[in-house]
């Protein structure tokens, strides 16, 4: 693996080819968002509880409609992205719809450099820690930021659905990390279809890797729950079994699809 920043650079200038796209794709339902419609889910809304005056941290926030719906539940947010598409984007939306939240474009592990605050909750959800090579580093950045008395909220997909092809037919990748997966991507969860290729490097990050991770860093977990359906139409061949759950067509409810983490800074 090259140096830190060819990923890094790699990965924005692919986000920023996504972030358009994807900010015009049924898959965020926009007109829906701009009359009102909140974009966060239930497993993460569960942890989250009342925000009404928190100061909120979203990590990979893309362009921002989830740290918008924290905005409209009150919370005083800031949306933090690698993709300068993205947070233009998101810029644009908080003004249209005449909030307060503030973005910001940086990286997470170069965050520190130029936030100076810190934050009631760190929030960050599905489609994140999978673009970030060392997760040991990505705790420590949470707890940086997190007050005496802060919470991190964490909702994933859960790493065996990354172990499949696109078809669900074979398993092709690791469950544990081992090295990066560099691939070229034709269409993306947004738009399964679309002939626009985009070149990634990610990284799979199993559930121990994850908790040991937040645990080295000081955490204390208090809440860990696994599901077994997505509340996203991710990929091709996904059943609604109910309103806004999705499983894979092939597995029902064989297995996992998304879990949640929530923690605090642990007692000395």
């Amino acid at each position: 693996m090259k140096p830190e920043k060819d990923y890094l650079k790699l990965n924005k200038s692919s986000w920023n080819k996504w972030a358009e796209s994807n900010f015009q794709s049924d898959f965020y339902e926009m007109e829906a968002f701009r009359e009102g419609k909140n974009s966060l889910k239930s497993i993460e809304l569960e942890l989250l509880g009342d925000v009404r005056g928190k100061k909120i941290l979203h990590l990979q926030c893309h362009f921002g409609q989830d740290t918008l719906s924290l905005a409209r539940k009150g919370a005083k947010v800031t949306g933090v992205d690698l993709s300068e598409t993205a947070i233009h984007l998101a810029h644009s939306l908080n003004a249209e719809l005449g909030l307060d939240a503030r973005f910001i474009c940086c990286d997470v592990y170069g965050l520190k450099k130029v936030l100076k605050e810190k934050f009631d909750i760190v929030f960050t959800s599905y489609g994140t820690i999978g673009w970030l090579p060392d997760i040991q580093k990505w705790a420590k950045t949470l707890k940086h930021f997190m007050k005496a008395k802060g919470r991190f909220v964490f909702a994933e997909f859960h790493p065996v659905i990354w172990m499949f092809d696109d078809d669900q037919e074979k398993i092709i990748y690791p469950y544990l990390n081992d090295a990066p997966i560099i691939e070229t991507l034709e269409g993306n969860y947004a738009a399964k279809d679309s002939a626009m290729r985009a070149d990634f490097i990610s990284w799979t990050h199993g559930l121990s890797e994850v908790i040991q991770a937040l645990i080295d860093a000081g955490l204390q977990i208090d809440d860990f729950h696994e599901y077994d359906y997505s509340p996203y139409e991710i990929f091709k061949k996904m059943d609604e079994f109910e309103k806004g759950k999705f499983r894979l067509k092939k597995f029902g409810n064989m297995l996992p699809l998304t879990y949640r983490i929530g923690a605090s800074k642990a007692k000395k």
